[in-house]
């Protein structure tokens, strides 16, 4: 038997609940409004308010929208109509508690929910605000400041803004021509096969000729990602820039490999960026270690090349190159992999060094099978490549020769 949820006197006193309970699940990035509460408010009169299962049916039935919001919601369902101090106050000290069982990992959108029942930051009393001084020193501005800052050298407050700036980035890839055509009134071609069925109407005289276009669309997009111990901050970062683009693309696959090779393309089409990245953490079991890429190439190659890589497929290598096993098997895999794609663009963090030169054994057996090779270390680079990708690909070349002349 469900206990009493609400003390029985009016409806202001619980209209003011469900208001206050709908800027908590706005506040955790649930998409609730004046309608939702609306209508909310109008569910509830259709039911018993001693029941809690009813109410908890009720508000869920007006307020959530997708099904990977319900576990949010149930939870703030939980803790809210408890009792909303005491509910503040236990999440405080989840936030605040030092020890804190090592396998036990939160649910996704825990954080969200703690910051959320957490009284929003004052100012201190007293303080008084100091008078607005003009400085007529010229400087860059703090957005501009964060385009140009190292991914490595970011505090979490900047990580947390990149990632902001990641999710407005827009990746148009150029359309390319299919072999597929549609019928369009104003195409440039006349559909023969069309215009012979359309005459089986008339007794074979053709009246009408449909014409047609080629379809164009833009090509797969393949990421091959590093996520050994050196390339640990770009890849939290650049994750963020993958997701965004997984879920505004079709025919997008992302790869993670460090000693091995593993697919989370599936993972990352969930919308939800912090679900996402838990369910990729549950079935990466290498990450920040070491680094075999020659080999993890080699399982791309073996399984996946020949399902992700057709209809000219742009695939973004990103690692630093620096193999714990060598050059053996990286010149012969990254070969392969080049024939079998139209355009292989390498991203690495090192290059964001002035001196940088491919010396290492890893590097200069994947230079010659690079189409273009890319710094990958800040906002800035991250707008090049969105304007590199939007281009039609550039002829291909040995990028080893061209780094040798040039140094």
């Amino acid at each position: 038997m469900s206990r009493p949820l609400l003390s029985p006197p009016g409806g202001r006193r619980l209209a003011a609940n469900v208001m206050h309970f709908a800027r908590l699940l706005r506040r955790t990035g649930l998409p609730v409004g004046t309608a939702e509460v609306i209508a909310a408010l109008q569910a509830l009169t259709f039911i018993d308010l001693g029941s809690r299962a009813e109410m908890e049916t009720a508000l869920a039935a007006t307020m959530v929208h997708r099904h990977e919001h319900r576990d949010l919601f149930d939870r703030a369902f939980a803790l809210f109509w408890r009792d909303p101090a005491a509910a503040r106050q236990e999440a405080m000290l989840s936030v605040l508690a030092a020890e804190k069982p090592k396998a036990a990992r939160p649910a996704p959108g825990s954080r969200r929910l703690q910051e959320a029942l957490g009284p929003p930051r004052s100012e201190k009393p007293g303080q008084e605000e100091p008078p607005p001084s003009l400085e007529a020193v010229l400087h860059a501005s703090e957005r501009e400041r964060l385009q140009q800052l190292d991914f490595e050298a970011m505090s979490a407050a900047e990580i947390a803004a990149a990632k902001a700036e990641l999710r407005r980035l827009v990746l148009p890839l150029d359309l390319r021509p299919t072999r597929r055509r549609r019928s369009d009134p104003a195409g440039p071609e006349i559909d023969l096969r069309g215009a012979l069925r359309l005459s089986l109407r008339h007794g074979g005289e053709i009246l009408r000729l449909p014409r047609r276009r080629r379809i164009s669309r833009p090509p797969p997009l393949v990421v091959i990602c590093d996520i050994s111990g050196s390339m640990a901050r770009y890849t939290q970062i650049l994750l963020h820039f993958v997701h965004a683009v997984a879920n505004i693309r079709d025919h997008v696959h992302v790869f993670l490999f460090g000693t091995r090779l593993t697919n989370v393309t599936r993972q990352l089409r969930h919308r939800d960026p912090e679900v996402a990245f838990q369910m990729v953490a549950g079935i990466v079991p290498d990450w920040s270690g070491g680094t075999r890429i020659g080999e993890a190439l080699a399982r791309f190659n073996q399984l996946w090349a020949r399902r992700v890589l057709a209809q000219g497929a742009v695939v973004l290598l990103v690692s630093d190159g620096l193999d714990r096993e060598g050059a053996r098997g990286l010149a012969e895999n990254m070969d392969r992999l080049h024939r079998s794609c139209r355009s292989l663009i390498w991203l690495n963090p090192l290059l964001r060094w002035d001196g940088f030169a491919p010396r290492s054994q890893g590097i200069r057996a994947m230079l010659p099978y690079v189409d273009e090779f890319r710094p990958v270390h800040n906002l800035q680079s991250l707008r090049a490549l969105v304007a590199l990708l939007s281009r039609p690909p550039a002829g291909r070349g040995n990028l080893l020769e061209t780094w040798s002349k040039a140094a």
